[in-house]
């Protein structure tokens, strides 16, 4: 099996983790903003540009993460203040703004 990078996530993958077995129309449009914020906060947590998120595949399950907590709280936002500890440790092992 191939592995996937951050810009090959799809709703349907999205869904698939969180196990919704029938997406609405909203519930697409929900997910599609989910990995938009997602992978927003991935940039801003760790200062990976853009172009340079698909050289960590393990942004993948940091990505499913989020969006299932998101989805789970039905928040737009991660909580910075208590973001999960699989998600705070892959990040930390990237974050090049550590200033």
């Amino acid at each position: 099996m191939e592995e996937k990078v951050l810009s090959d996530v799809t709703v349907e993958d999205v869904a698939k983790y969180i196990r919704l077995d029938e997406i609405t129309e909203d519930d697409e449009k929900l997910l599609n903003d989910l990995i938009v914020i997602a992978k927003e906060f991935i940039k801003n947590y760790t200062g990976v540009k853009e172009e340079n998120l698909d050289n960590y595949n393990d942004f993948v399950i940091v990505l499913y993460i989020l969006c299932q907590d998101m989805y789970d709280n039905r928040v737009l936002y991660v909580d910075k203040s208590n973001v999960n500890k699989v998600v705070e440790s892959i990040l930390g092992m990237h974050s090049i703004n550590l200033l």
